[in-house]
């Protein structure tokens, strides 16, 4: 059977992409986007999460308590006075977007949204769109070529006026190989960052004090399934995720299991989460 194919509007929002979207083969920003409840998903991605919810039963509480400590990590920054936000590898908009949190605190507040696959660019766009929604933008771009991501223009735009900016990272720096250097990529990423500015990350975890050997041999299973999705999966030790904020103060608790983090979690939401790691940095 053909695989089904659609094109999607590229960054200038006239002309396709080079590449065609295959709706036929699972996608993590969908895959993501069905396990919190999202409604922009295919057959693929669905048969995908229901793997993944047999290899790991509380994948879907893991996603969603992930999703609720990016709330609070943004959160947390608007409250500290940033109204600057980079939000890079956004995924498919679900409730909670990171402009909806940034303007409780700060109305002034400024984002712009970056993903690199036009499907999530297109989604995300139609998100923004309307009336009264704050100053956001959003790009298509790639992390992994922190140099283009730095020069374009609603990037530019962003830190031009030298206000501390935080950089979330999402649940995307595990989608992003080892060979194509993750750590100096959000080294450079942060350089022209004015001091105060804060990085937020979550990250796939399959070495650390929370994770035993039973969970390493199904993270290896996870890692094997999603090598059969459009972006492979690199699960990392903590310390390498630690390293990610190398630097930079890091807030207490530290790095640690997503719902932990800045809450009272429960033994169930640490059990869920203790596959996947977060933490806030501070440039100084």
């Amino acid at each position: 059977m053909e695989r089904r194919r659609a094109i999607w509007p590229s960054d200038d929002a006239k002309a396709a992409p080079s590449a065609s979207l295959d709706l036929d083969r699972p996608h993590p920003a969908r895959i993501y986007n069905y396990l919190i409840g999202g409604k922009d998903h295919f057959a693929a991605d669905r048969e995908a999460a229901h793997t993944l919810q047999r290899l790991i039963p509380e994948s879907r509480d893991a996603m969603r308590l992930n999703r609720a400590f990016l709330t609070r990590a943004v959160r947390r920054a608007a409250e500290a006075g940033v109204s600057r936000f980079l939000d890079i590898g956004t995924g498919i908009p679900a409730p909670g977007n990171t402009h909806e949190i940034a303007v409780q605190s700060r109305p002034d507040a400024r984002v712009v949204y970056v993903d690199r696959d036009p499907l999530v660019v297109t989604h995300a766009r139609a998100l923004v769109a309307h009336p009264g929604m704050p100053a956001t933008a959003v790009l298509q771009a790639d992390l992994r070529d922190p140099e283009a991501l730095l020069a374009a223009a609603p990037v530019a735009n962003l830190l031009g006026d030298g206000e501390p900016v935080a950089l979330v990272l999402g649940a995307v720096l595990h989608f992003v190989d080892d060979a194509d250097e993750p750590h100096a990529a959000v080294r450079r990423l942060l350089e022209p960052l004015a001091p105060g500015s804060m990085l937020i990350v979550s990250h796939v975890c399959h070495i650390s004090q929370w994770v035993d050997t039973a969970d390493q041999a199904r993270a290896d299973q996870v890692t094997a399934l999603y090598r059969e999705t459009v972006d492979r999966l690199t699960p990392r030790r903590a310390e390498r995720i630690e390293a990610f904020f190398a630097g930079l103060d890091l807030l207490p608790p530290g790095l640690v299991p997503c719902a932990a983090w800045d809450a009272e979690a429960t033994v169930s939401e640490l059990r869920a989460t203790r596959g996947f790691l977060g933490g806030v940095g501070v440039k100084r």
